[in-house]
């Protein structure tokens, strides 16, 4: 039975592709430094496992793949999904040095880590890596600076990785617009600015993540796929 590896699985984006995953007849491994939605997750998943973990940090890091792998004996697939959702900071002149290096830290760093270590076994099973962006990675607000570079940053290190590893192992990219994952009560306005006609759910993302690391997604790698309802290619203009 494959096994995909999921950080950032206990909630939201990574949690439904852990739902997607296991409904195909994945085994899945969940990682998150979420203490208590983490076993609460794995348990929602039948025959799931999970390992708290802190992308941020090697050693955690290093932990959680031992366990997956003595669990499960194997890693087809990961996905980096792990991050700080907030995109929003201080002003870039009062921005500190020490929050511009923890969202790296989550939101960069610890794909390159889980990526470092998963590496050995990915290449055992012609595995594939999928990296979590947004399409913060191509357009921003205010205030976002360090949100938008380890976004924009993911998609480089997706291209360089896919490179360095293939063809033993591929690498892809999504980059997901507007997903609602916190039961935000969306208006007609919301779905309205979106061409396919809505806000995005897990269920978008889950399945374009699944294709990615398919065979029938062979030929595919080192891209980055917009999946955001068509929002980036309208011109809005504000009232």
């Amino acid at each position: 039975m494959k096994c995909v590896l999921i950080t950032g699985g206990a909630g939201g984006i990574g949690l439904g592709c852990a739902s997607y995953f296991a409904g195909k007849g994945w085994s899945v491994f969940i990682a998150d430094i979420n203490g208590e939605a983490c076993p609460e997750a794995a348990r929602s998943i039948d025959g799931a496992d999970f390992a708290v973990t802190d992308v941020a940090s090697e050693e955690s890091v290093k932990a959680c793949v031992e366990r997956c792998v003595k669990r499960f004996g194997r890693i087809d697939a990961l996905i980096n999904n792990a991050g700080i959702a907030n995109p929003f900071t201080e002003p870039v002149e009062s921005l500190s040095l020490e929050e511009w290096n923890r969202v790296i830290g989550v939101n960069l760093t610890g794909a390159f880590l889980m990526t470092k270590h998963c590496v050995p076994y990915l290449r055992k099973t012609n595995g594939s890596i999928i990296n979590m962006a947004s399409t913060r990675a191509f357009q921003s607000e205010k205030n976002s600076e360090s949100y938008a570079a380890s976004k924009g940053g993911l998609t480089a290190l997706t291209h360089a990785s896919a490179v360095s590893l293939g063809p033993d192992v591929r690498v892809n990219c999504i980059c997901p617009g507007w997903i609602n994952v916190s039961g935000y009560r969306t208006s007609e306005r919301d779905h309205a600015q979106h061409p396919a006609g809505r806000v995005g759910k897990a269920e978008d993302i889950a399945s374009l993540a699944y294709y990615l690391v398919s065979d029938e997604a062979k030929f595919i790698t080192g891209q980055s796929f917009t999946a955001d309802g068509g929002m980036t290619v309208k011109m809005i203009y504000e009232d």
